[in-house]
This record gives structure tokens, C-alpha cells and sequence, in this order.
């Protein structure tokens, strides 16, 4: 519901078809006409297993933006850079936060990362219309960019000695730069950071999920700012 009522207030997009059950219908904005079918019939349009909560969009892609014209001239809000972040739940999640936190824009890997639709967009619930985002094809080349735009740009690694708090202790934009479970960043992605962060977590466990260690480092930013 949220991801496509924020769908339909977003002017970026060209809106395709809206169906809807009678109940749902009530929710959508003044001049929205939808297409009323029953449960059912919505159950039989969409992917096995999505639950549409009697309301699904077929809209046009939100078209990246360039990454120089949305984050030219630090202001004090961050920046989310996602390096090799495949699950569309985590993410949609790492919108979400983006959106929480005041981020100005999330940077995605050109041909690694999914599309903004479906799962991505329901996982979002609606950040995805908010906050502006950019692909790039060498993310270590972006990183580099906006250290010359004036960006911190802190790498988030669980094997770095310096404290995620300590690195953020500079009044400049921070550029947060998180990679997938598992694998972790890559190496020239790290390497293009000013600094290598980690946030403190109890020894039992090996590390946290990437959409909350996202969320954890833009609350800290913006804490900090």
C-alpha cells in the first residue's frame, strides 16, 4: 500500500494502470481511477507469494540521476553507497533508512544491483519516490568523486580499528560506503575511502545485516552533525 501510494504522488513517474479492490480504491488520491477487481483477480496479476493488500501499480521506471548533479556541494546530509548489495530486501531496506536518516542519495553499482521494482519497491515502502539515486559503472571511481566533491568518505568494515563514532567525528558530509554479507566490500572500493570504520558489536557475533549496519552509520552521521 505505502509503496504505491507513494508510487502515485510521485510526478517522476508515468503511471501505467492501477487496480484496485473496492476497499483499497477508498485510499487513493483525488482523480486516481482504478480498474476495482476482486482479490482474487489482483492475486492472478502479480508474481507467486506478493501480497498487494488490494492495491498494485504497473508504473514506468524511476530513471537514475548523475551522481555529480545530486550530490555536487556538501550540505550536511549523507550519502548511502551500496557496493555489490544484490538482495532486493536489504536494498529496499537501505532506502528506507536513507529516507529516516536524511540522506540526500543512494549510490548503486551499475550492473550488480537490482531494479527499483516489485519486491525492492514493497521493501522500501515508499522511499524509493524520496530520495534520489544514481548508478555508476566503477563505484571506486564514485567513491573518488565525491571525496573530490568534499564528501568524508568512511568505508564500513567489522576488521577496522577505528570506531564507527571516532571516524564520523568531522563536520564535513559523510559518504557511506557499505557492502554485501558475506563478501564484504571489495578491496579498490575500500581503498578509495578516506577512512575504514567499524561499528562496535558484542564479540558474539560475526556481523549485522548490511540495511541495518546502513542504518546504524546514517543515524550516527547525522547524530554526529
Amino acid at each position: 500500500m505505502h509503496a504505491c501510494l507513494a508510487a502515485l504522488s510521485n510526478p517522476a513517474r508515468r503511471i501505467e494502470r492501477v487496480v484496485a479492490t473496492r476497499n483499497a480504491a477508498s485510499r487513493l488520491p483525488a482523480g486516481v481511477q482504478p480498474h476495482i477487481l476482486e482479490p482474487d483477480a489482483i492475486d492472478g496479476m502479480l508474481p507467486p507469494g506478493a501480497v498487494h493488500q488490494g492495491l498494485a501499480v504497473r508504473a514506468s521506471p524511476l530513471e537514475p540521476a548523475g551522481l555529480e548533479s545530486i550530490c555536487a556541494a556538501p550540505d550536511g546530509r549523507s550519502v548511502l553507497v551500496l557496493d555489490g548489495v544484490t538482495d532486493p530486501q536489504n536494498v529496499g531496506a537501505a532506502f528506507r533508512s536513507a529516507v529516516a536518516f536524511g540522506a540526500r542519495a543512494v549510490i548503486l553499482q551499475d550492473r550488480k544491483s537490482p531494479p527499483l521494482t516489485g519486491v525492492l519497491a514493497k521493501a522500501a515502502a515508499g522511499a524509493i519516490e524520496l530520495v534520489p539515486h544514481a548508478r555508476v559503472t566503477n563505484l571506486g571511481r564514485a567513491v573518488e568523486t565525491l571525496r573530490s566533491l568534499g564528501y568524508l568518505t568512511v568505508a564500513l568494515e567489522g576488521e577496522a580499528e577505528l570506531g564507527l563514532a571516532e571516524a564520523l567525528d568531522d563536520k564535513r558530509s559523510a559518504a557511506i560506503v557499505v557492502g554485501a554479507e558475506g563478501k564484504g566490500l571489495r578491496p579498490g572500493v575500500a581503498e578509495a575511502c578516506e577512512k575504514r570504520a567499524r561499528i562496535p558489536i558484542a564479540p558474539q557475533l560475526e556481523s549485522l545485516n548490511v540495511s541495518v549496519a546502513a542504518a546504524i552509520a546514517l543515524y550516527e552521521a547525522k547524530r554526529s552533525r
